[in-house]
């Protein structure tokens, strides 16, 4: 890109999106620069990020460097419905960032909305790699309509109070079976003190795949068909298992009503022993604020406990996330293509992360030292993270093991990451079909519903597993379940 000329300063406005609100608009300008250079870049954000200030340098760098000029729209985080309808109404940016899988995202690419990159691919060394390597399975017909960014690593783990645990002399359980003996053990301490919690919506996936489930999305029945995952034998013992930590009061009674905030809270309050909960960057966070309740306070992360033929498993391999592609009315959609490469490669992720050398940050051998004064003026956040384009659209500090060399306790927070990668369980079937796309939602409803009615006593397990599996098919499952195994006998030919 070019850089501004002397007199010339970045606009930054917030913009309507015709009807829509809050989307956020960061425009970089300068004189010399043809109108094909203009590139417009609609995307989610990160809610952590600062907005980005008139004046940014990094956007003066990133046109400098590709000979551009970048034009950011933002809208909050997870807002792809804003997203929607910003392309719905025609008015297209030359980039976008959508959610993966999506019903829009396919409407967009039968019409014709994204244009294909696999003619740019060349230009696209990094993307172009991660896709050969590990995505292939997002073409569409051969074709490549974007960068899918699809977390290949995880950060989900079993958060514990270790110093109850010293205190009660118990080792962090290896087993399902000492795992309910540690819960018990906690809950004895009094009676508003529950072994477990998690947030409304979880599923205790860990639960299951100590009883043996292999996939986290479908399994395979005696007759090689693919079925639910709750057809699965060790789904009705992981039900069993939770339905005793339920009427033991060892499970929070109360987790159905849970936000993150709330489950944190009750870990610090001393009213629950292990949680469900994302660590990595958040270990320093929850150990810092569990000792401004109890300064001797300890976090602790685990495996999750094996079951009885030692299994085990904590999360689900990711086969959705986000993707960002270049519309049919980019006015260079070989710069809009380049664009997307530098945003994920090496060169770009150190500008995005860490700034220009020399003004937002310095090295001394293989320590850095940021210039925190430099850094707020690009609105970088604090502490040594990163500039606001940094994270939300093709990539997040996980996906990029990225810590600032300030992050305390940055050792225990990447091994938490091992552990939790580590622990995850892959699915049968490696993409999401369309009927998956158009029905899901009527299925996980009716799943959450006897899911919670089986584990809290309000139906027996085995008679809510049978009306499951009766409504889930009749609803929408029997039509999913042609289509996956379609998608399943293909991808094993």
């Amino acid at each position: 890109m070019k850089s501004l000329k002397s007199g010339l300063c970045m606009i930054f406005v917030v913009v309507l999106i015709f009807s829509i609100a809050g989307c956020n608009k960061s425009d970089a300008t300068k004189g010399d620069v043809s109108k094909e250079g203009k590139l417009v870049f609609l995307t989610t954000g990160d809610t952590a990020a600062n907005a980005i200030k008139p004046g940014d340098r990094i956007i003066e760098e990133i046109n400098k460097r590709l000979g551009i000029d970048l034009e950011v729209q933002f809208v909050p985080e997870g807002g792809f419905e804003k997203i929607n309808v910003a392309i719905a109404s025609g008015d297209y940016p030359d980039v976008v960032t959508a959610n993966y899988p999506s019903s829009a995202l396919k409407q967009w690419i039968d019409e014709g909305i994204l244009i294909p990159l696999n003619d740019y691919l060349p230009e696209m060394p990094t993307v172009k790699q991660r896709l050969e390597q590990s995505l292939s399975w997002t073409a569409v017909d051969g074709k490549y309509y974007g960068y899918p960014f699809i977390g290949e690593t995880s950060n989900a783990s079993l958060a514990y109070r270790a110093d109850w645990l010293e205190k009660l002399g118990i080792q962090p359980p290896e087993t399902i079976d000492e795992f309910y003996e540690a819960l018990k053990a906690i809950s004895a301490q009094g009676d508003d003190i529950y072994g477990l919690t998690a947030q409304k919506d979880s599923r205790f996936d860990f639960v299951f795949f100590a009883y043996g489930l292999p996939h986290g999305d479908y399994v395979l029945n005696k007759e090689g068909k693919v079925v639910p995952f709750f057809e699965h034998p060790s789904f009705e013992q992981g039900l069993v298992f939770l339905r005793k930590l339920w009427d033991e009061k060892l499970l929070d009674l109360e987790f159905l009503l849970n936000d993150t905030q709330q489950r944190e809270q009750k870990f610090y309050q001393g009213k629950v022993g292990f949680m469900e909960a994302p660590l990595y960057r958040h270990v320093n966070r929850i150990e810092g604020n569990l000792q401004k309740v109890d300064s001797n306070g300890k976090l602790g992360y685990m495996h999750p406990p094996a079951g009885p033929d030692g299994t085990r498993g904590m999360s689900i391999a990711k086969k959705s996330g986000l993707f960002t592609g270049v519309t049919k009315k980019a006015a260079n959609p070989e710069k809009a293509a380049k664009f997307i490469e530098f945003m994920v490669s090496e060169e770009g992720r150190e500008l995005l992360q860490l700034g220009i050398e020399g003004v937002h940050y310095t090295k001394n051998g293989d320590e850095i030292i940021y210039h925190e004064e430099e850094r707020e003026k690009d609105s970088f956040a604090s502490d040594g993270w990163s500039h606001p384009l940094a994270w939300g659209s093709v990539a997040w500090p996980l996906s990029e093991n990225y810590l600032p060399q300030t992050e305390p306790e940055s050792d225990r927070a990447k091994e938490s990451v091992e552990i939790a990668t580590e622990n995850m369980i892959p699915n049968l079937v490696n993409v999401t079909t369309n009927e998956e796309i158009e029905n899901n939602s009527i299925l996980d409803e009716i799943f959450n519903q006897y899911f919670i009615e089986m584990i809290t006593g309000k139906i027996d397990i085995e008679e809510g597993m049978a009306k499951l599996s009766e409504k889930w098919r009749d609803q929408g499952g029997n039509k999913v379940l042609d289509a996956v195994n379609k998608t399943y006998k293909e991808q094993n030919n």
